[in-house]
């Protein structure tokens, strides 16, 4: 399926990691090659989808130099799956054509440049599909219906601990595979600490081959 034959897509950028654990502050806006973490996000989402959104709470401002619609959770302390929801609802009222989101987390640079087909290749009945690298789930990489906006705010209502995991084994769901190249480099690598943003500007610095083209 082309581009032009799929349904319209909206790319989610979930951005409320708070960097706890590098000193506070927005961790999507860490500088990984002097920019941030969520134009490196953006570089490889923008090829892949239709259009996108920033899930984020408080000051939309902060976000303004990026150009994008930033929405907050309207279901409050229900993490990724709260960023997700109001991402569903954006796209059924703002992107009519749009028929499924895909979100991925601004923290992970180097995500496959296909993660999208390969998702939309995986999603099985239900229409959800989420991506596996070297037998680790990535729950928060996935491709999700916008029909699932009310079984989910149901579930998040419901659920004393709205676990992604939970939610996905309620709706069922595909899996895309992917492997870690021969580089040893994990495209689903995550930034969480100061050491791992060194480590990321290594592997930026030096495999050219996890890096989108840019216009």
């Amino acid at each position: 399926m082309t581009r032009d034959e799929r349904p319209a897509i909206v790319g989610v950028l979930l951005a409320g990691g708070a960097a706890r654990r590098m000193g506070g502050g927005d961790k999507a806006l860490a500088l990984l090659d002097k920019r941030p973490l969520l134009a490196h996000a953006i570089d490889r989402l923008s090829p892949q989808v239709d259009t996108m959104i920033l899930s984020a709470n408080g000051n939309p401002s902060r976000f303004a130099a990026f150009g994008l619609p930033v929405v907050a959770d309207t279901i409050p302390s229900a993490g990724p799956l709260a960023g997700l929801h109001s991402a569903m609802l954006w796209a059924r009222d703002h992107r009519s054509p749009a028929k499924c989101v895909v979100s991925v987390p601004t923290d992970t640079p180097f995500f496959p440049a296909d993660l999208v087909s390969r998702l939309m290749a995986a999603a099985g009945t239900s229409g959800i599909a989420i991506a596996r690298c070297g037998g680790r789930d990535h729950r928060v990489f996935g491709l999700f219906p916008v029909a699932c906006a009310d079984a989910l705010k149901r579930f998040l209502r419901s659920a004393a601990s709205p676990k992604v995991g939970h939610w996905l084994s309620d709706m069922g769901y595909g899996i895309a595979d992917f492997t870690i190249p021969e580089d040893d480099v994990d495209p689903f690598f995550n930034v969480n600490t100061p050491e791992d943003l060194q480590r990321a500007e290594t592997i930026h610095a030096t495999t050219l081959g996890l890096r989108p083209a840019r216009n």
